[in-house]
């Protein structure tokens, strides 16, 4: 079969014709992308916009939109900006926010087994520990169960490991559990459940509205986190006595939250630099946390005349009886509370056994270079 002259022609017109609209389109697209510019995402913290909690949001933000180039860029409003600090996991779910920071703990109402990502003694994990349960031990599956079981809308990604917190702001120092009783006291999540059991008469406050309500009577004590906080927040305004140490909150950390539907039209590629932002973030916060809390823990005492006592063992202790009794009923009313203790308590039996057996006890070294017997180093 012979081709004419005319088919060839014709042929090679086609070919040229089709080679141009490949190039077109080739051309067009990186228009069309250009076009479209970054995304953005509005997201509120549960801090007020002076606490450094507020801060640690600020800087996982800029983490993300440096990382990805601007492709995304998050803003970071403060706390009752658009809904109030305990109506973040709602606002992220329904859209109204496309995400947030805050803590698990602070969605204790919506489903109590929230709280045992922090809300306690962490069974003698601190919460680098318990985040490594989170990420290794399978609390990353039980968390998205959670969420599912009270149809929340959200992608979690628990962050950054605070350190143990105090038991709190008070007119005196404690010297033993009955010191509790017809106290009205600030907490959160389980810890609600156990001052409760130990006599006190227990509100649930954010933030930012907890001096306010020492100041003005509504509460006796309250807890909140670390230093820091305690010091922007005016803790050393309506009170001079500080506790040291306590069990309610022994291995808390923060969250990222973001809108489900929204973050899975993310790209791969961006997922995966939120992925990588978030345990950036949460070791970055930790280096900072060390730096600023020890700064203002020492100041509270030389500027602002605050006493700092140690929470004496018996009160510890009686925090752990009341913590286990609280347990047990809440896992014999909730299957899936259960399940995440029972998880929780098979990751920290080797993890802790291992951290007892294997990390020295730092306190002989401190005595050693800063105690009170220690030799004057040249």
């Amino acid at each position: 079969m012979t081709t004419s002259k005319k088919d060839k022609a014709t042929t090679r017109r086609r070919f040229l014709e089709a080679a141009a609209a490949t190039a077109a389109t080739a051309v067009a697209a990186p228009a069309i992308a250009q076009t479209a510019g970054p995304i953005s995402m509005r997201w509120q913290s549960t801090w007020p916009a002076k606490d450094i909690f507020h801060e640690y949001a600020l800087d996982f933000a800029k983490k993300v939109n440096d990382m990805t180039g601007g492709d995304l860029k998050i803003e970071v409003l403060p706390a009752g900006a658009v809904v109030p600090a305990f109506g973040l996991l709602d606002a992220v779910s329904k859209g109204t926010l496309d995400g947030g920071h805050g803590v698990l703990v602070y969605h204790y109402g919506k489903q109590n087994a929230l709280a045992l990502w922090g809300s306690g003694p962490g069974y003698a994990m601190d919460a680098n520990m318990l985040l490594a349960w989170h990420k290794y031990g399978g609390g990353k599956e039980l968390l998205a169960e959670l969420y599912q079981s009270i149809g929340a809308n959200v992608v979690s990604f628990p962050y950054g490991p605070m350190p143990t917190q105090p038991l709190g702001w008070f007119k005196k120092p404690v010297t033993k559990a009955d010191d509790f009783k017809g106290v009205k006291y600030r907490t959160v999540g389980i810890s609600i459940d156990v001052f409760t059991g130990l006599g006190a008469a227990v509100n649930a406050l954010p933030g930012g509205e907890i001096v306010s309500a020492m100041d003005r009577g509504l509460l006796d004590a309250a807890e909140f986190n670390n230093a820091s906080s305690d010091r922007i927040l005016g803790f050393p305004d309506v009170s001079k006595v500080c506790m040291l140490q306590s069990y309610h909150q022994n291995a808390e950390q923060f969250e990222i939250m973001f809108n489900k539907d929204k973050y899975n039209a993310l790209p791969d590629k961006m997922k995966a630099i939120i992925a990588n932002a978030t345990e950036a973030a949460g070791q970055d916060m930790a280096w900072k946390a060390i730096d600023r809390y020890s700064k203002d823990y020492e100041e509270m005492q030389t500027k602002d005349n605050v006493k700092f006592y140690k929470t004496p063992d018996s009160l510890l202790q009686k925090q752990l009886e009341v913590y286990d009794e609280v347990v047990t009923k809440k896992a014999a009313d909730n299957p899936l509370f259960k399940k995440i203790v029972d998880s929780q308590m098979a990751f920290a039996k080797r993890a802790t056994q291992w951290e007892q057996d294997t990390v020295v006890n730092r306190r002989m070294a401190y005595n050693h270079y800063f105690g009170p017997n220690a030799k004057k180093k040249t």
